[in-house]
């Protein structure tokens, strides 16, 4: 089987680590809202990969992460009066009854970051102590320029990059280009974990790495997304995991497209299912 490669730019034939297990990490929902169409689409596709996988008789590890974490699910949590955690298990469980209604087949592990807290510190002290990573003031930022293959996977160089790159009100990093890893408490943030670096919660991109590397090891066949997680998100991920372990993070990297109608990304469109059936009402309410 070949499959696109987007690290490569080319179809490659599809030869796994080990022909006992394929590893698959694919990047989940922010369970901040119901999903809509667009984010539907890599549930669907990386689903059939799987399903095609096995129907060949391989043994498939599945990883897709729910984000349980993050400025939208702390802003729901204010508007709904609930804590973030009652957020986030809300729109977990919505996840899979619409999931069910699309035929999805639940991931072999479904972590939450919430759930993996201490292994996501341990892993960004890993990155300081390895000189990847530096503390600002409650922040962590990892040090972008620090990795030579920065821009490996979306095709842009440091220099490019920079000309775009500007550090936002009240970020405490040393170069525009870099990442936070881990985010000091805000006044008035309901969430936060105590750390060598104080009270705070981990940044985006941290916790795919973490998940990915707890559940698979540190070398997995196919990380997949949709194709608007290539750049920042993945080339983060690489730059993180790779720093800490030396080795390769994936083999294959895979992207679906959009879906778009009259030519606009579908980003409203919220899934409606039933037991019967399941149709899509925009998230004004137009079906």
């Amino acid at each position: 089987m070949k499959i696109y490669n987007t690290l490569t730019r080319t179809k490659q034939e599809f030869v796994p680590i080990d022909q006992n297990e394929i590893k698959i990490y694919v990047c989940g929902p922010t369970v901040y809202n119901f999903f809509h169409i667009g984010n539907a689409r890599p549930f669907v596709v990386f689903d059939t990969l799987r399903k095609y996988l096995e129907y060949r008789g391989n043994n498939v590890k599945f990883i897709q992460n729910f984000t349980d974490v993050d400025d939208k699910i702390l802003k729901r949590a204010n508007e709904e009066g609930i804590t973030p955690l009652e957020v986030g298990e809300k729109y977990i469980a919505e996840y899979f009854k619409d999931a069910e209604a699309l035929n999805v087949k639940k991931a072999t592990v479904h972590p939450r970051v919430t759930e993996n807290i201490e292994e996501i510190i341990a892993f960004v002290q890993k990155l300081i102590d390895k000189g990847y990573a530096y503390e600002s003031e409650g922040d962590v930022y990892y040090n972008t320029r620090k990795f030579s293959e920065y821009g490996k996977l979306s095709k842009q160089n440091i220099e490019d990059l920079e000309l775009g790159a500007r550090i936002e009100i009240g970020e405490k990093k040393k170069d525009p280009l870099d990442f936070a890893l881990w985010k000091a408490q805000k006044e008035g943030e309901g969430l936060a974990w105590d750390s060598p670096w104080g009270m705070g919660r981990p940044g985006w991109h941290i916790e795919c790495s973490v998940m990915s590397t707890k559940y698979l090891g540190e070398t997995i066949d196919i990380h997949a997304g949709g194709q608007d997680l290539t750049f920042p998100h993945h080339e983060n991920e690489i730059a993180q995991t790779e720093a800490a372990t030396g080795k390769p993070f994936a083999n294959y990297w895979m992207h679906n497209g959009y879906i778009t109608i009259d030519n606009e990304k579908c980003q409203n469109q919220r899934v409606i299912s039933s037991q019967s059936e399941i149709s899509f009402r925009n998230t004004k309410g137009k079906q």
